[in-house]
């Protein structure tokens, strides 16, 4: 890779996302072997730095690392310094005088991942800052669909839901339309941005226009955490006009796959018969989730 941090899929090209697709897909068929030590990083160091909550994500990079030969420190930062006051610049100044090799980084504020990796010598991770971008779930979730299908280019992708408010909308817009994948958005108008048609998407205006023939359905999760009140009526109302079905999957191709980012809210996103059929593969992003995780700590060392 060109850089030493991984930040966005926008500063990436696509030699460079597929080269990290390709080695996660070597990956994930080796741990499916039963390897899971590998020696690549040993003797390095990650420490992860989580300002907002996680599960898959943190769990995911911690045991990438450590599958590696890592040694991990997940920092509480709710019970570090930053409570006392430490700036963010002081706290990434600490832990690079402690030679750590990478940081992973997750933050409410958009850009809070690219300010620290201009103070360190180490490698930054974005792990998702603020309604900016989510690299890594971009990359699993290609990871994914190049494994199923074989290919990246030529594939038709909607992306369902909170479109506003996603890092893991934009993150795939970016990498998908370098890809040469076709991406249809389909969202309330309050959850779209007015200029996203300018970045390469197909703006649909129902969810059977967004659906109808396409290779992979994915749904977003609906964030009222970082929502004004008033975007729509209800989740009720959000679910039956705008949430997924089996009556809309039909729309897609017989052999579409069905995604999602999660954590899902069941029966609003994606219906419960959509999340547990046979067309999801929600469950398997998040093993390739580990895979592509080992595969960009590779990348950057």
């Amino acid at each position: 890779m060109r850089s030493k941090d991984l930040l966005g899929l926008y500063d990436l090209t696509a030699d460079e996302i597929l080269s990290i697709v390709d080695e996660g897909i070597k990956i994930k068929a080796l741990i499916k072997k039963g390897k899971k030590q590998f020696t690549d990083l040993a003797g390095k160091s990650a420490v992860t730095l989580f300002y907002e909550n996680s599960t898959r994500t943190r769990c995911s990079f911690d045991l990438a690392a450590k599958n590696l030969g890592m040694n991990v420190i997940n920092l509480g930062v709710a019970t570090s310094s930053v409570q006392k006051g430490e700036t963010l610049i002081d706290t990434g100044k600490t832990l690079d005088a402690q030679q750590n090799d990478f940081m992973v980084m997750r933050h409410p504020v958009a850009g809070a991942p690219r300010l620290l990796a201009k103070t360190v010598k180490a490698h930054v991770i974005n792990a998702g800052d603020g309604m900016n971008e989510h690299p890594t779930q971009a990359l699993l979730d290609f990871l994914t669909m190049k494994e199923h299908f074989g290919k990246l280019d030529g594939l038709k992708v909607a992306i369902l839901g909170d479109i506003s408010h996603s890092r893991v909308a934009k993150s795939n817009l970016f990498g998908l339309t370098k890809l040469g994948s076709e991406v249809r958005l389909f969202a309330p108008r309050t959850l779209m941005p007015t200029d996203i048609d300018q970045m390469g998407a197909k703006v649909c205006a129902s969810r059977e226009e967004a659906v109808k023939g396409v290779d992979i359905v994915m749904g977003l999760r609906i964030q009222l955490e970082r929502q004004h009140a008033g975007n729509f009526p209800s989740l009720g109302e959000y679910a039956k006009y705008y949430g997924v079905n089996d009556e809309v999957l039909r729309y897609a191709k017989p052999e579409a796959i069905v995604m999602h980012p999660a954590p899902v809210n069941r029966g609003v996103e994606l219906t419960s018969s959509v999340i547990d059929g046979e067309q999801s593969y929600i469950e398997d992003q998040v093993f390739s989730g580990l895979a592509v995780r080992m595969a960009v700590f590779k990348a950057l060392a």
